[in-house]
């Protein structure tokens, strides 16, 4: 695998899971707290709690933050030891850019 692919797998396997979380709907406490052992919901999917869906300009704001916190990390990497750190965070936000600035080549 060329080393590029890798800095893009990487870049959008956690793009991918900020993603998901964005898509996730805090459960309440209060519908937890004080609910009796007999009561509690069972089976298949009780716990499961319905996510909320993102549109495209979410989708957007949470890649364009993907890499923006990349960027951010990169410039705080100034020792030479971290070059080879700060360039592949660099690499990452630049994958994710090119994603959404619609550029992007197949991967």
């Amino acid at each position: 695998m060329r080393a590029h692919d890798k800095v893009a797998v990487s870049a959008l396997r956690s793009t991918l899971a900020a993603l998901d979380n964005a898509e996730a709907v805090p459960v309440a406490e209060t519908e937890l707290r004080g609910l009796a052992l007999e009561a509690s919901p069972v089976g298949a999917g009780a716990t499961e709690a319905a996510r909320r869906e993102l549109s495209e300009r979410d989708v957007v704001e949470v890649v364009r933050a993907e890499a923006a916190e990349r960027l951010e990390a990169a410039e705080q990497l100034t020792a030479p030891a971290h070059a080879d750190r700060a360039g592949r965070l660099r690499a990452e936000a630049a994958v994710l850019l090119r994603f959404v600035d619609g550029t992007a080549r197949d991967y």
